[in-house]
């Protein structure tokens, strides 16, 4: 595709992760994320069972309260959120709402089986965290998940998209049904979700906007 920036095929992990801060892939990154980028998820037929089940993991729609099995695990989370809020707060200035969004998150990204630094990654990329975020192609919200999806596996209220939780409940789910339709791969699910499968620069911003919300807690350690 003319103009598509991809690393060098010989890369390892390493350097590929260095590529990705270089300048090109950096300007990738930022291109994308003073965007509502993408969203633009195809509506494809859904086979009974598949679309059974993904209505299923979007119903409930239970407050997002974190329950922990120990104190050393109430802990870590803590500490998660306490980093992460510092990260956020230029990109969302209101404390509690920054609080409510990532308490969300990490709970939306758990309930899913992803890693809450892709997803934080995700929606930098595709609304730089804004939630009333459109594109142009009609994308809503933090996850910028079209409307179709509403009809196939919800209600059909498409306002609902504006809904913090709703809203990150269905990106969760369907990244994580690309990521089984893709068998774990996440650059092609990536793709789907971005309506751009098989091309490089989506993917590669949101691994690059993802390495901002990693997190190592020392403390546990």
């Amino acid at each position: 595709m003319s103009g598509t920036v991809r690393p060098p095929p010989a890369l390892d992990d390493l350097s590929r992760r260095k590529w990705l801060m270089s300048a090109p892939a950096a300007g990738l990154m930022l291109s994308f994320s003073k965007q509502a980028a993408a969203g633009s998820q195809l509506e494809e037929p859904l086979a009974d069972a598949v679309r059974t089940a993904l209505s299923s993991a979007i119903a409930q729609q239970a407050p997002p309260v974190p329950e922990f099995p120990t104190t050393v695990a109430r802990m870590a989370y803590l500490r998660w959120l306490a980093a992460m809020a510092e990260r956020l707060q230029k990109r969302v200035p209101d404390r509690d709402t920054r609080v409510e969004f990532l308490r969300t998150v990490w709970y939306e990204a758990g309930r899913a089986g992803l890693d809450v630094s892709l997803v934080l990654g995700l929606v930098q990329v595709e609304s730089a965290f804004r939630k009333y975020a459109v594109s142009s192609v009609g994308a809503r919200g933090y996850m910028q998940v079209m409307p179709f999806w509403t009809r196939t596996i919800g209600d059909g209220d498409a306002g609902r998209l504006f809904h913090m939780q709703t809203n990150l409940r269905f990106g969760c789910v369907i990244l994580r049904h690309y990521l089984e339709r893709e068998r774990g791969d996440a650059f092609m699910a990536l793709g789907r979700y971005n309506g751009s499968r098989g091309r490089a620069p989506y993917p590669d911003a949101v691994f690059g906007a993802q390495r901002i919300w990693k997190f190592s807690d020392t403390a546990a350690g």
